[in-house]
């Protein structure tokens, strides 16, 4: 198990090898836009991107998150790209595995990270007692669905509650913030796809 950790690229490793943060420069030089705009497009401050951008500071999943919507793509398109083939294998120790240092929130991306492709598939895990913390609202025309996989899972739907049992799926028009929590003893586990339109 410890060989699978190590060779699986988490949150912490692509922002300790400086990854994560170049791509947020590259990106942001890449479109033209100042520290000042990225910070207004994306709700999160200037100090904080800059700190990211130079690798000094490890981001929440919320705030790779509102820096993806600031750019107009995917948080899998924003952490890594992947070549596009007729067929793509992901295997498990390969995986592209972002962990909340501060909630245990785990986002694991069993698709590929294709640039142009609006479909993500994704697994997430919560720690008993935990949660996501709260994502913004996506661009219009982005749907997400949802499957629990194992345990209770609250998700809060643009203020609305719904409480998911083991099984239970939904989908969710996700121009509105959103937020999931473990509601029950032990982990929660549940399976994402995200449908981006025009991406």
């Amino acid at each position: 198990m410890s060989g699978r950790e190590s060779t699986g690229v988490s949150e912490a490793d692509a922002v300790s090898a400086g990854r994560l943060g170049a791509r947020v420069r590259d990106l942001r030089r890449g479109r033209g836009l100042t520290l000042e705009e990225l910070a207004e497009r994306s709700g999160v401050s200037r100090a904080m991107i800059s700190k990211l951008e130079r690798g000094e500071k490890n981001p929440t999943l919320v705030v790779a998150a509102k820096l993806a919507e600031g750019f107009g793509v995917t948080l899998s398109q924003l952490v890594g790209m992947e070549e596009r083939r007729e067929v793509v294998v992901v295997p498990r120790d390969r995986r592209i595995v972002m962990r909340d240092p501060d909630t245990g929130f785990e986002r694991q991306l069993l698709s590929p990270s294709f640039g142009g492709r609006g479909i993500e598939f994704i697994r997430n895990v919560i720690p008993e007692g935990s949660a996501s913390g709260e994502f913004p609202p996506h661009r219009r025309g982005v749907e997400e669905y949802i499957v629990v996989e194992k345990g209770r899972l609250k998700s809060v739907i643009g203020g609305e509650e719904y409480l998911l049992e083991e099984g239970d799926a939904m989908y969710f028009e996700a121009d509105v913030t959103h937020r999931f929590a473990n509601a029950g003893d032990g982990e929660c586990s549940y399976y994402l796809v995200i449908v981006s339109e025009g991406i």
